[in-house]
């Protein structure tokens, strides 16, 4: 990047030992990594949901245009106005815009249009996407961010795992559409909501479904050179 200040980077190398280490330990704490949607009402210490956000925000971008916002919610009033558009969507989404296979996939996890999860979760994150952010510096105003989904996605999933390696359950919410989370929260007009994140500790005697998740043959192939013989 000609002009562009560097500085030298703060890497730190494992031997073998301790990758293996590492990767051990991050496989099975993410194997019990499950989605949840019973969540105790008991707040949530907020200096550690911000370091979680502030993890998410060093994903990498786009020609690091970060184009990403994130806003994270306690006060009753708004997670309930949340809770009632979302439900609105949802039953439309159940009642009509689903499929009858899309309905079928669903039936094991017992979930429906009802989302009281988005008023009993201490927090809820809502994460947007932005296509452009206002740039004075440019004729049009407007400074273009790219490949957008991919960077934000990705952001996405720091989160997640920042979270849980916090001790806090999490929940993916989607309702489609979602243009009510930025007319709650009063975004401005090139955010869209991406995502919605219910957060929290589980509830007493909370149950999940005991779903397996796919083998490395399934999720992952392999090409590497030949041992020579």
């Amino acid at each position: 990047m000609e002009g562009a200040p560097h500085i030298p980077l703060d890497f730190q190398r494992l031997d073998e030992a301790q990758m293996e280490a590492a990767a051990e330990t991050a496989l099975k704490r993410f194997q019990k990594r499950r989605t949840v949607r019973h969540f105790s009402t008991e707040p949530l210490p907020m200096d550690v949901l911000r370091k979680c956000i502030l993890a998410a925000g060093t994903a990498p971008s786009g020609a690091h245009k970060q184009p990403w916002h994130f806003c994270l919610i306690t006060d009753t009033e708004v997670k309930r106005r949340i809770r009632e558009a979302a439900e609105k969507e949802e039953y439309e989404n159940y009642h009509g815009r689903m499929n009858e296979a899309w309905i079928d996939d669903l039936k094991p996890f017992g979930t429906d249009h009802l989302k009281p999860h988005l008023e009993e979760a201490p927090a809820l994150i809502a994460v947007f996407r932005s296509s452009w952010s206002p740039d004075a510096s440019v004729s049009s105003g407007k400074a273009q961010h790219y490949y957008v989904q991919e960077s934000v996605g990705i952001a996405c999933g720091m989160l997640l795992a920042a979270l849980h390696e916090c001790g806090i359950a999490t929940l993916t919410h989607t309702p489609s559409p979602m243009g009510f989370l930025a007319d709650i929260l009063g975004r401005p007009a090139q955010e869209k909501a991406y995502l919605l994140i219910p957060v929290g500790y589980p509830a007493d005697g909370c149950q999940v479904p005991d779903i397996q998740r796919k083998g490395w043959d399934e999720i992952a192939s392999e090409y590497g050179l030949e041992e020579a013989h």
